[in-house]
Order: C-alpha cells, then sequence, then structure tokens
C-alpha cells in the first residue's frame, strides 16, 4: 500500500501518447460554470480581462469561436504532405505488432486494446503462457466501442480496480477523455456489468473495494462536500443493497484541503485499511483505520510519501528529517518496523541516500523484495534488497544481472500479493521499448519489443550541459544524425516540462523519428528544475517565488545550443505542454527573440485565474496564490499578463482540448484572442474531445502530432 504525492497536473509525454498522473478527476458538468459574469479584477494590478467569457467552457458562442479559430489550421492540414504524415502515425498507433501492455487479475492478463477497428479499445484478456507467444489469444471482456455504440456515449476506458478473489471489478469509464468518470461494477466471469451493483455517476472522485460487499466512496455527495480545488472531501463507506445517501462517513478533510480518500490493503495477513488526508498538492496525512472504527494517525511527516509493505513502514521525506540527533534527507528512503513505529519507537534503516548525482524515482515492492529505480545523472539505474522476514531487521542488497546500461529502465510487480516476479521496460531514444519478465536474481527474459517505426542506427545521442543564471548546470539531451553538422542551421526542437518533480526521461518514438528527425530535425530535450531528475531539491528550489528560474534554465539550454552551433533562433523551436505549456507561454513571452516557432499544448497561461479554474486550486503549492500578495511574483511568469502587443513574438501552435477538465481550456483561448488582437501569427486548434491527454483516440492523437511537427518543421526549415 503507497500513498505519494498526487501528481494531477501530468506531463505531455515525448512518443505518440499523452502521459498523466491523476487520481481524481475534475466534473466536466461545472466545467462550463465558471463565474464569467464581470470582467472587473479582484486585484487592482490586474488590468480588465475582455476575454474572461471564453471561460465558459461549452457555450454557444463560445464554441462558435472555436469553430473559427480551428479553421486557422487548414493550411496545415489541408496538404497531401499532412494527410501522409498523418496517416502514416495513425498506422504506427494503430500497429498490431506494438506491445500489448498487459496488467495482471487473477489468473489471466488483462490489455486494453486499441486500433482501427477497435478505435475506442477493446480490455480484452489472456493467459500467460499465451502471452509469451508472438501472436497470443484474446477473450474479449469489454468492448468499448459497442458500448460507446449502445448508450450513444463516446466512452472512454480510464481503469479498474479488482481485487482478490478477483470476479469482480469497478470500472471507471469517462465520456470523451476526460477525468471525470462513471464507475460501474463488472463481474469478471460473465464479462457483464452487474445489474444493482455497485455504481456512481459521473462526477469527481474514486470508489475502491474493502471487501467483496462494502467499497469506501469519495465522491460528489451534494453542497459543500467538495475541496476548492474540485475534489471530494468526504470519504464514505458503502454496503451492497444499501441506498449511497445511506453510506456511513468515516473521514472528513477541512474545507480548504486538496482531498481526501481511502484504500484497503489486500495483503494476505496484514489486511488494513487506509484513510488519507490531502491538505495541498505535496503533504498527505495517513491515517490507519483499525477494526473499531478508529483513526489513528502514522506519525510520519505530512509532507513525505509513506507506504505500508507488511511489517515496514517506509518513509520518503520530501523535507530534511531530523529524528533524534539524526538527520535523514530530503529524498533519501528509510524503513521502521509498522507496528513498533505505532508505538513510538523511532529506529530506521536507511534504503537510500541521495547525493549530487543520484536520484530516488520509485521503489516497487513483490512479495519478497523491494526494488529501487534511481537516476544517476538522469540514467536509469536499479537496486534489489531482501526485505527481512517477521521478526528480522536485516535488509540484503541482491545481485541483479542483465539490466541495461543505458537508456530507461522500470519495473513493476506482476502480483505483489504472490510472487517475486517483474515487468521490466526498457527503452533509450533510439531503441524501441522492451517488455522482459524478470524473475528476481535471474536474467531479465525479453517477451515483446515495439517495432521498429523508426531505424535510429544512424543516430546519436549526446548528454550535455547548460549552465543557468545562477550558475546550476542543467542536462540536457541530444538526438541527431551521426552526419550532422554544427552550422547553426538545424532545424531544433526543445522539449521540457519542469514542474511536479517529474522526471523527463529517455524515450523512443517513431512518431518523433519519422516526423522529424528523418527529415533533418535535431530533438533535445532539457532536464531543467521542477522536475525530479535529482530529487526533491531539484524541485523544490524553484517553487514559487524561484519559479523564474525554471524558465532561466530553459533558455540557457536554448542559448547553450546556439552557442554550440547546433542551430540558431530563427531554427529553434520549442514544445511544452500542461505545465509544460506554461513553459513555453513563458518562452514567448519572456524570450521570444531565441526562438522561430513555438508549440503550446493544453497550457495554463492566465496565472491571475488559474486557481478558480477547474483543478487549479490543487496547484497552489507549485506556483503560489494569485489572490494573495504571492500575485507580486506569480505576475512575473503569467504569460497572460506578459503579453505585449507591442512585442514581435514567433509564430505559435495552441493545442487543447474541449474536454479537458483538469487544465481549462480557457488558458489556450484567451491567449490566442489576445495574439489574434494584435495581429501575431499564431494557429488554434482545439479538439472536442480528449480531456488533458488531448486526444481520446488514436485517430486524434495521429492528426494532433502531425500538426505540432508540421506547424514547426514549416516554420524552422526555412
Amino acid at each position: 500500500m503507497t500513498v505519494s504525492r498526487w501528481q494531477t497536473l501530468g506531463t505531455l509525454a515525448l512518443a505518440s501518447s499523452l502521459l498523466t498522473a491523476t487520481a481524481f478527476a475534475a466534473n466536466p458538468k461545472s466545467a462550463s460554470k465558471v463565474k464569467t459574469s464581470s470582467t472587473k479584477s479582484m486585484n487592482s494590478n490586474v488590468p480588465a480581462d475582455p476575454y474572461l467569457w471564453l471561460e465558459d467552457v461549452e457555450g454557444e458562442r463560445q464554441l462558435a469561436w472555436v469553430r473559427e479559430r480551428n479553421k486557422s489550421v487548414e493550411s496545415l492540414t489541408s496538404t497531401a504532405e499532412f494527410k501522409k504524415l498523418e496517416a502514416d502515425i495513425l498506422a504506427q498507433l494503430d500497429s498490431k505488432a506494438k506491445i500489448p501492455g498487459v496488467g495482471k487479475i487473477g489468473e489471466f492478463y488483462y490489455n486494453l486494446w486499441k486500433d482501427e477497428t477497435n478505435p475506442r479499445g477493446l480490455w480484452r484478456r489472456t493467459t500467460l503462457e499465451e502471452f509469451r507467444k508472438s501472436e497470443p489469444k484474446w477473450e474479449t471482456v469489454l468492448d468499448l466501442d459497442a458500448l460507446g455504440k449502445a448508450e450513444n456515449v463516446n466512452w472512454v476506458y480510464k481503469g479498474a480496480d479488482c481485487p482478490p478473489p478477483y470476479n469482480r471489478c469497478l470500472v471507471e469509464l469517462s465520456r470523451g477523455g476526460a477525468d471525470a468518470v462513471e464507475i460501474r461494477e463488472f463481474d469478471l466471469n460473465t464479462r457483464t456489468f452487474i445489474k444493482d451493483g455497485f455504481r456512481l455517476p459521473e462526477a469527481k472522485g474514486s470508489m475502491t473495494y474493502m471487501d467483496a460487499d462494502t467499497v469506501f466512496v469519495s465522491t460528489d455527495f451534494g453542497p459543500g462536500s467538495m475541496s476548492p480545488s474540485g475534489y471530494p472531501r468526504i470519504v464514505k463507506i458503502w454496503k451492497r443493497g444499501t441506498p449511497l445517501n445511506a453510506a456511513k462517513t468515516v473521514y472528513e478533510a477541512g474545507a480548504k484541503d486538496m482531498t481526501a480518500g481511502a484504500t484497503h490493503d489486500f495483503t494476505p495477513g496484514y489486511e488494513r485499511n487506509f484513510v488519507y488526508r490531502v491538505p495541498d498538492f505535496y503533504s498527505i496525512e495517513l491515517f490507519e483505520l483499525t477494526k473499531a472504527g478508529k483513526l489513528v494517525k502514522v506519525e510520519a511527516p505530512d509532507s513525505a510519501e509513506k507506504s505500508v509493505v507488511r511489517d515496514w513502514l517506509l518513509i520518503k521525506p520530501r523535507e530534511d528529517y531530523k529524528v533524534g540527533t539524526t538527520v535523514y534527507p530530503a529524498g533519501s528512503l528509510i524503513a521502521a518496523n509498522y507496528d513498533q513505529f505505532k508505538a513510538g519507537k523511532r529506529e530506521f534503516k536507511v534504503l537510500f541516500t541521495p547525493d549530487a548525482q543520484t536520484a530516488l524515482q520509485s521503489f516497487t515492492a513483490t512479495r519478497n523484495y523491494l526494488v529501487l529505480g534511481t537516476l544517476q545523472d538522469v540514467k536509469s539505474r536499479l537496486t534489489v534488497l531482501k526485505i527481512p522476514p517477521a521478526g528480522q531487521s536485516d535488509w540484503q542488497q541482491v545481485d541483479q544481472p542483465g539490466i541495461p546500461a543505458i537508456g530507461d529502465v522500470s519495473v513493476s510487480a506482476v502480483d505483489a500479493l504472490e510472487s517475486d516476479a517483474l515487468w521490466m521496460t526498457s527503452t533509450d531514444f533510439l531503441s524501441p521499448t522492451t517488455l522482459s519478465w524478470l524473475d528476481v536474481g535471474s536474467l531479465p527474459i525479453a517477451l515483446k519489443s515495439n517495432p521498429m517505426f523508426w531505424d535510429g542506427s544512424n543516430y546519436q545521442v549526446k548528454q550535455e550541459f547548460a549552465t543557468s543564471n545562477d550558475g546550476t548546470k542543467i542536462p540536457y539531451f541530444i538526438v541527431m544524425h551521426k552526419d550532422t553538422k554544427l552550422d547553426s542551421k538545424n532545424p531544433t526542437l526543445l522539449y521540457g516540462y519542469g514542474g511536479f518533480e517529474v522526471p523527463m526521461l529517455p524515450a523512443y518514438s517513431g512518431t518523433r523519428g519519422m516526423a522529424w528527425l528523418d527529415k533533418g530535425g535535431v530533438f533535445v530535450l532539457a532536464n531543467i528544475r521542477g522536475g525530479g531528475e535529482y530529487g526533491p531539491n531539484w524541485h523544490q528550489s524553484v517553487i514559487k517565488q524561484n519559479r523564474h528560474k525554471v524558465y532561466e534554465d530553459f533558455s540557457s539550454v536554448a542559448k547553450h545550443l546556439v552557442l554550440t552551433g547546433v542551430t540558431s533562433s530563427e531554427h529553434l523551436g520549442a514544445m511544452g505542454g500542461s505545465n509544460g505549456g506554461l513553459l513555453t507561454g513563458n518562452m514567448l513571452t519572456q524570450y521570444p527573440e531565441l526562438f522561430g516557432a513555438i508549440v503550446i499544448q493544453v497550457p495554463l497561461l492566465d496565472m491571475y485565474r488559474y486557481s478558480q479554474l477547474l483543478a487549479g486550486n490543487s496547484w497552489m503549492a507549485e506556483y503560489g496564490d494569485p489572490q494573495t500578495k504571492d500575485w507580486e511574483f506569480i505576475r512575473t511568469f503569467s504569460p497572460y499578463h506578459l503579453f505585449d502587443a507591442k512585442r514581435q513574438y514567433p509564430p505559435t501552435l495552441f493545442t487543447t482540448s474541449t474536454r479537458d477538465d483538469r487544465v481549462h481550456p480557457a488558458h489556450a483561448r484567451k491567449m490566442m484572442a489576445k495574439m489574434l488582437e494584435a495581429g501575431k501569427t499564431a494557429y488554434y486548434y482545439e479538439n472536442i474531445e480528449g480531456g488533458h491527454g488531448g486526444a481520446a483516440n488514436n485517430a486524434q492523437a495521429a492528426h494532433m502530432w502531425a500538426l505540432s511537427y508540421t506547424f514547426l518543421w514549416n516554420e524552422l526549415s526555412k
């Protein structure tokens, strides 16, 4: 059982899909109800907003504006070259040869599969014996396209909670890819939804099993039950066969807290219930709910990530944690006997200590082992530790052969309750992802590899370091052809994120290779501060009033690329999404002279209004509260307010989604309106579906990526 900070903002992936990480959803039904009646600002230092009306997500006037703005990309999308690129990208996404990623539920291995025939997806299953074959036989469990057709709803599968005895699941369905989900109970034996089973209407929140006939539920229970961030703040226990309004409240978070929830640990012999309160994005208060119904707080720092693995409490501090005379540094991992810790004893085993080059990225428990994933100058490493049996306390490191020395390597437990097997995925910029079966202590066995949609054998990868304004060394990766000349003429795409302690790691992308590198472009991935490449301090050093350092880091990489002859400003483009959209928005408004074109995807841009729009309130621990004196520093990185109609700006493409109920589409809408009013060169595309990922199916994703690469190539290859 792990309770860690909630990455509700999410990130844009570098390949052909968008990576998001969120445990809770924002309600699309409330998205169009943002207060827009006044153009007056609550702060005298903020000018009136003439485009406030665009915050009404689904208003007829607003959608008419969107449809008109979407015409701006017709010159890009109407060419034969674009249509071929879009078709080629879609062929990759729909390829039947790609790895069918699976998760074990009982004796079966489940996969969600999308292709040309099944654009919404098939939730299907197979056996391990079949999965090891080159062409496994699959059994369809749920056909999302058929369900959507039958119910006249464009359902998108968002996941399922399927605990022991693995005969029932709580399936999450989203309209159009939004975060908000409808949750229905599903019978895995009959492969049908259970009539009169547990069911929640479309809303924010979650539902998870306590046992076969009981669930924890956190949702919109009516007025006052939701936090300012738009997430549920009340946890209830709901018994089968009773109405939801009869569910018993077990916890209620404060009115200003971000959210609250609960989970059950199904580990045999260690069954426990946990309730958690999330005051803000980087704090979690954890309680054990005893059999007597009492909440007992786990007295570890609220800022720390906390996991209970059988007999052990694992703590990963985000700040230095002092116990007696001992200080456990931020980013370390320490372990204590859980029962002894609850009794007041504070004896810890140190499992990992960070240094200037190495950070703990993740840890995964199997039945008998704990596997640490670390980054050393943004290169993956694995360490395996034997979990001490009950009554013992020595953690022994286990030799694990066969781990790739380069690229990104990650592991996850196949079945943490029953085995020590791991799924291992490995990739790098030039090599397609490989999925391997790894029994701890044995050599990994490669099971599947993605097709080589793009041949990287004639390309090279280099890691370089730029120096930011305050002297900090900022690593970045360059991917380019071996024959590339450093003549300052190479069309170059610089990608970054820089927030929420999310690291940007090497990854293969056939789309990027085909659409950019094979044309003669150079790709650069910047590992700027704000991410998790070097642990919590790499992130915390640039939150709130120090946010400007993120943009100084990214601009320093841009300048270094010019200084070293990789490219020049007229041939250099920037791309980023979500928090990365805020990054590229600041490149547009603060460093326009450094770039020849900029792509801004599902962005935050209006940093005065962000905390009042959808899930924005939950990110104030990252950016600050604009309704307080924090505005004095927030205004320095609010692109919407930094925009100056008198300045020259590079051509810009904005992309967003009407169904994005996490980052409000008005950020992109309003910035586009300002660009147009000032007569700047700007393109706009708002997908009606897609949620925060920007696309709800492969065809939409192919269109979005073809659009971005076509725009950049047209502008940067001149």
